[in-house]
């Protein structure tokens, strides 16, 4: 801490690092953690209905084993071909083996964290608030990309997100307090969940899934209840805009169900950094408060 403070250029270069390294980890849990989900309930579905003999994949699956492959030729990927960012570039974008494309994505990831770490450390005084803060956003990384490409936002990093929203408040590192940090998570929760069912009752459809209620409980234990609003009305406003760009792009119509996570975790991202000044500025200028 007596370092960052004699030299503040340090904490941004330690983060957008430290993203770097952390953004090649995120990578694989936006690729395996579906993946170990979907094992787990069949392996559920085997235990409690046997007679109808589901298959069972075998050997162990999760973040660490197997080794990372190429998924084309199994080419197990060595330690210097997975530095961040620089393997790609230096093996332009193929394999090594099969010279099959490695999909961009990868080293964007890699940067976008990278970005979002240095942001916040930017944005932040060095404090364990901005360290939790990063850990934070790469958590919502993890659940947009996987939101988008599976529509599915796990329980397995939602709900540890809002238990450490409440903790970071029970220990005072958050500047919201305990209080409101818990009012946010039920407010978070509720709010969606009677939304849900108001519009199931309406129109006998689901308009959203259980994972949003959770992600916007997390949102509210870290932010607190009072800066909610602006969040889903900042995701209600990026997710039309979004929405009509897509429906025109993919000329898909208004039934398409289109993932809402990103638009709450963007949401979330931004009211933790400038929810306040943004949200003081709008009842200034347009409420006159």
């Amino acid at each position: 801490m007596e370092l960052l403070i004699l030299y503040p250029w340090l904490f941004p270069v330690f983060a957008a690092v430290f993203g770097l390294l952390v953004g090649s980890f995120l990578n694989v849990v936006i690729y395996r953690l579906p993946i170990m989900m979907e094992r787990q309930w069949k392996a559920d579905c085997a235990e409690c209905f046997p007679e109808f003999g589901s298959v069972q994949e075998t050997g162990p699956f999760n973040l660490s084993i197997p080794r990372s492959r190429c998924p084309h030729c199994q080419h197990p990927i060595s330690m210097w071909e997975n530095i961040p960012v620089v393997s790609w570039l230096l093996l332009k974008g193929r394999c090594k083996n099969c010279q099959a494309k490695i999909s961009i994505r990868y080293p964007l990831v890699e940067l976008f964290t990278a970005a979002i770490a240095t942001t916040v450390a930017l944005t932040l005084p060095h404090s364990e608030w901005a360290l939790a803060v990063i850990f934070f956003s790469f958590a919502l990384i993890v659940l947009t990309f996987i939101d988008i490409d599976k529509m599915l936002l796990p329980d397995q990093i939602t709900l540890p997100l809002m238990w450490a929203g409440l903790l970071m408040a029970l220990l005072g590192f958050s500047p919201v307090s305990l209080t409101d940090a818990v009012i946010g998570a039920m407010a978070g929760y509720l709010s969606l969940w009677s939304l849900y069912w108001t519009f199931k009752l309406l129109t006998g459809k689901e308009g959203m899934g259980y994972g949003d209620f959770k992600l916007l409980a997390a949102l509210g234990a870290w932010l607190g209840w009072q800066l909610l609003p602006f969040v889903v009305l900042l995701s209600s406003l990026v997710g039309a805009i979004c929405g009509i760009i897509l429906m025109r792009v993919q000329r898909s119509d208004s039934q398409t169900p289109f993932s809402f996570g990103p638009y709450l975790a963007i949401a979330g991202w931004i009211a933790i950094l400038w929810g306040e000044p943004l949200l003081n500025w709008y009842l200034t200028s347009y409420l006159g408060m």
